[in-house]
């Protein structure tokens, strides 16, 4: 635990002893009959025309779980996604971006149902971290699109940039081809959307911006061969550097994890969060 940076070694802990206080504490208690506390359907996050709504539920809601396996998952990637993510990005932003996208899935949740129910009230109650872990997914593949990872079952190494696109095309499918699953597909599209938007206004300057690794595609009109021409070479000399930045970034890194992030000089420092 003591490798792993804060925010997320905090998140882990948070999230794990929420749902066994849950489970076996205060899960269910009633009082004459009727239910007095429970505490997943309490902090889980309702249909908006729900009785059972409440607008603190936006939050709380990515703090509980369903059951075992479905924590389990979550504080994995978490663990190995998170840890990587704050360790380049830093505590602050990092928080920043889980609640971003924690609370991006749940109204991006609640606008899917109403496009199903209407002003209905829904009986689906939603929970889990899974929204912000999907976006904590879209950091990494945005911020090392070129490292190469294995995703079980395939037996090779592939792109982070991707293992992103395939995951967010399982999530749409699974959204458009699957109901009653008991899985908010729609919820994880929302946090690597919310993640993607707020990536790029820290691209484009905002606050905590970073230099991003990340290119985006230029769908403008087509151009001159000339103009093309020297594009293509200032593409080409981006990448160059790009890489050789990449490099230094992933030697930086780790030190980090062999030493701590004090054992950074002052040029390290400023190499890793440069903007």
């Amino acid at each position: 635990m003591r490798s792993i940076p804060t925010i997320t070694r905090c998140l882990l802990i948070i999230n794990v002893a929420a749902f066994l206080i849950a489970k076996f504490i205060f899960g269910e208690i009633y009082l004459l009959g009727s239910p007095l506390l429970r505490l997943n359907y309490d902090l889980g996050l309702h249909y908006f025309t729900s009785p059972d709504f409440h607008i603190y539920q936006i939050l709380t809601y990515m703090f509980m779980h369903g059951g075992w396996d479905h924590l389990f998952f979550n504080m994995f990637a978490l663990w190995m996604f998170g840890t990587a993510v704050e360790k380049a990005w830093g505590e602050k932003r990092f928080l920043i971006y889980y609640i971003v996208c924690g609370i991006g899935a749940g109204l991006i949740q609640e606008l899917a149902q109403f496009f199903v129910y209407g002003m209905s009230p829904a009986l689906g109650l939603t929970v889990g971290a899974s929204g912000a872990i999907y976006g904590i997914l879209l950091g990494f593949g945005m911020t090392w699109p070129e490292n190469k990872i294995f995703i079980f079952p395939i037996p090779i190494p592939i792109k982070a940039k991707w293992f992103v696109c395939i995951y967010a095309a399982i999530e749409l499918f699974s959204a458009l081809a699957t109901t009653g699953d008991g899985v908010a597909h729609v919820a994880h599209l929302g946090g690597m959307i919310f993640g993607y938007l707020l990536i790029r206004h820290w691209q484009g300057g905002g606050q905590f911006g970073m230099n991003w690794n990340f290119k985006m595609p230029n769908f403008s009109k087509p151009k001159d061969r000339n103009q093309a021409h020297d594009e293509r070479n200032k593409d080409w000399t981006y990448n160059s550097e790009q890489m050789t930045r990449e490099e230094k970034i992933d030697k930086i890194l780790d030190k980090v994890r062999r030493n701590g992030y004090e054992s950074l000089t002052a040029e390290e420092k400023r190499i890793l969060f440069e903007k």
